[in-house]
């Protein structure tokens, strides 16, 4: 691969990403997107949120783990926000346990 080449992909992925964004910005009201689209667009910043989390509770050491110390810790902190309110007590539910955890497991 040349560096000719090498600039080209580097500018077609650049529009690539950008297109999209400016689209919406460019094109503003005069385009309204269909309902159904409208409604999956809502749960697009959980689904990025739960693909960015996810892994880090799960892969421990390299290897996938479904009982590990982080992921009681996120367990305990999703179960604190959905019962409290308040928004420092996710944090310091989910350090609490997941310290314990670490404690306990060595």
């Amino acid at each position: 691969m040349n560096d000719t080449s090498l600039w080209v992909i580097f500018v077609l992925i650049g529009l690539a990403t950008t297109l999209p964004r400016a689209s919406f910005i460019v094109l503003g009201n005069r385009v309204q997107l269909p309902p159904v689209l409208q409604r999956a667009l809502r749960y697009a910043p959980a689904a990025a949120l739960a693909a960015i989390v996810a892994p880090d509770l799960l892969v421990v050491d390299g290897s996938v783990d479904v009982i590990n110390a982080k992921l009681g810790g996120g367990i305990a902190a999703v179960a604190a926000a959905l019962l409290s309110r308040n928004p420092w007590l996710p944090f310091i539910v989910g350090m609490a346990v997941l310290l314990g955890l670490r404690q306990l497991g060595g």
